[in-house]
């Protein structure tokens, strides 16, 4: 995987949230982009998707494994891979710094979508 570049994972990290495509089945067609809330560990970018393992564009970015997301008026190729069950603690902490107001944060801290932690990649 590479690297995201720091001005750009810095500028997606500021953003409230980005919209997600992963390819469709025929890995060529991006889909209905969906926009959820992201946050940066590190040098990485991670999303969790609210409904858990039922979300399409989870379902869709574990099996196609790449796509596109929209952050900070810019499209970025990316790829998609479960992250490591060791970087969940981080990411709880991350969300809840960067989403502490919002009502639907404890959502994003349960076991449906800690288990559910995307590392998003450029490619």
């Amino acid at each position: 995987m590479a690297p995201w570049p720091n001005d750009e994972l810095r500028a997606i990290a500021e953003k409230d949230g980005l919209h997600i495509s992963p390819f469709r089945s025929d890995g060529t067609t991006y889909g209905t982009p969906t926009w959820i809330w992201s946050v940066a560990v590190g040098n990485d970018l991670y999303v969790r998707p609210y409904n858990g393992r039922d979300s399409r564009w989870f379902k869709a970015a574990m099996s196609q494994g790449a796509g596109r997301i929209k952050a900070a008026a810019t499209d970025y190729e990316v790829t998609f891979e479960k992250a490591d069950d060791t970087v969940n603690g981080l990411v709880d902490s991350a969300y809840g710094a960067k989403y502490h107001d919002s009502p639907y944060l404890p959502s994003m801290l349960i076991e449906r979508t800690r288990a559910t932690t995307v590392r998003v990649s450029p490619r």
